[in-house]
């Protein structure tokens, strides 16, 4: 039956789906951002859009220990065999191959499974009431060897950098994951109204893994971390343009506010409303990000401590910056430092960036605990994987005594936020190879950080895509013995 032109556009208008999701008011989109937000109203026809603080701070499944993170991650792998795993079983067999019932069919990215065995070539000695083996590039961090949690039996599945590097931060070696950082925000916010609540910083080389190391995924991008240049401006666009009056800035943000804001009545897109609220951050950094930056008001004794420099870029400049960022309520804070790849030469590349980030780690912890802020500031250091007891070597590459990459076995070390202090966990084989005793996963490492914030692991999820995401995928048990 033909209906009469009217009628025939009106029924097409009617079964539009354009027009059921723009017009109806309850769109999908309205219902997602609702989801988000926990504001019903937007769901119901007409109800005007309300815009609330993404970052706002939340709680946890139960009460958490650690209030905030501060994540000292150390790219390109550093040795544990140089550093933190003593085996004075190397030195024995310094020059022969590894015994084949230890290899297991290991194959590696640059040398030959049946490669010398290197003996380290730094003196290790026991440290603090724990006994804890510490070698002599770190003498700093020996002497805070009571505050720390090492874990010497740390295992991954990624074997080359970029994979390594973003599956230690998102729990997948697939990009386009949510960061740790990023969960962390969305799961707790953050209590910063000033300053972005997941904030990054760079002291070294660029990332294989980019900024995918800390992005926010299928997560809305209010929980993406945001990196801090080096420099006065650590934020691009921060200072206003010539003949910019703060009056002006203001009204203007007020009428590109108040646009967002009708533009979200009638799509309802969550990226809207973090439209919104990253303008409004942004004007409150004008005044928040310079003076968190202005290290020289920090006593001569903290600047010494640290061996920070106002003015300069460095990762004793960073971590300073890390306690003023936590101090102000920052979530979570990553500092990145890229330099520990040693294909070769791996003792005169273990002492230099020992040499650059020994003193402010330690530093960083002491300063901590004596304000008060190491009981709830979780701190963690450690790569993306370990190095091999093997020596790497090669004419063509212009490569002697270094080792290759290392997934079987590594180590890394917790200190604060209702860590155990002055205890090491786990154990490799008498060549650091294989892990013998309490393996820890890097799932199961993301399972116990989200534990001491006040996560149970299993249950802070995304859904994306039809599935219910997690950090810790499908994955990860908390490790009981780290806790306090």
């Amino acid at each position: 039956m033909n209906l009469p032109h009217e009628l025939d556009l009106e029924r097409k208008r009617f079964l539009s789906r354009r027009w059921f999701f723009r017009d109806c008011g309850v769109g999908l989109g309205s219902i997602a951002l609702a989801s988000l937000l926990n504001d019903r109203a937007l769901a119901a026809a007409g109800a005007p859009a309300k815009v609330t603080n993404p970052l706002a701070p939340k709680k946890g499944h139960f009460a958490g220990k650690a209030k905030s993170v501060i994540y000292l991650f150390m790219a390109g792998a550093p040795s544990q065999l140089e550093l933190f795993d003593y085996k004075p079983t190397l030195a024995k067999y310094n020059g022969q191959p590894v015994p084949k019932d230890v290899l297991g069919g290991q194959t590696y990215a640059f040398i030959k499974p049946d490669s010398a065995i290197y003996a380290p070539e730094f003196k290790f000695t026991q440290h603090g009431n724990s006994g804890a083996w510490i070698s002599e590039a770190f003498p700093e961090l020996a002497k805070v060897a009571d505050e720390l949690t090492i874990i010497r039996s740390m295992n991954t599945d990624a074997f080359n950098h970029a994979p390594g590097q973003i599956f230690m931060n998102t729990g997948s070696q697939q990009f386009g994951r949510p960061s740790m950082g990023a969960w962390v925000t969305y799961g707790l916010g953050s209590e910063s109204q000033d300053l972005p609540g997941f904030v990054v910083m760079n002291s070294a080389g660029g990332l294989s893994g980019g900024a995918g190391n800390y992005g926010c995924g299928f997560l809305p991008t209010s929980y993406q971390g945001v990196l801090f240049r080096k420099g006065a401006d650590p934020v691009l666009y921060l200072s206003n343009p010539a003949g910019m009056s703060s009056s002006l800035q203001r009204r203007t943000l007020d009428a590109v506010k108040e646009l967002n804001e009708q533009r979200l009545g009638v799509v309802g897109d969550p990226e809207i409303a973090t439209r919104i609220n990253s303008f409004e951050m942004a004007y409150r950094m004008q005044s928040s990000a310079p003076e968190l930056m202005d290290i020289s008001k920090e006593s001569k004794e903290t600047l010494e401590l640290y061996g920070a420099e106002p003015g300069k870029a460095s990762f004793a400049n960073n971590c300073l910056l890390a306690r003023r960022l936590v101090e102000r309520g920052v979530r979570f804070v990553q500092l990145f430092h890229e330099a520990w790849d040693h294909h070769s030469d791996v003792k005169g590349g273990v002492k230099g960036q020992a040499g650059l980030t020994d003193k402010a780690c330690a530093a960083l912890i002491k300063d901590l605990k004596t304000r008060g802020l190491l009981d709830d500031t979780l701190v963690v250091w450690g790569g993306e994987f370990g190095r091999t007891p093997q020596v790497e070597a090669s004419a063509e590459l212009g490569r002697s005594l270094g080792r290759d990459h290392h997934p079987q076995a590594f180590t890394m070390w917790l200190a604060g936020g209702g860590t155990k202090p002055g205890i090491t966990v786990g154990e490799t084989d008498d060549f650091g190879f294989n892990v013998v005793k309490d393996k820890v996963h890097v799932h199961d490492l993301h399972a116990t950080i989200m534990h001491l914030l006040g996560f149970d692991h299993e249950k802070l999820t995304f859904r994306f895509q039809g599935r219910d995401y997690r950090l810790t995928d499908v994955h990860g048990e908390v490790v009981k013995k780290l806790l306090a």
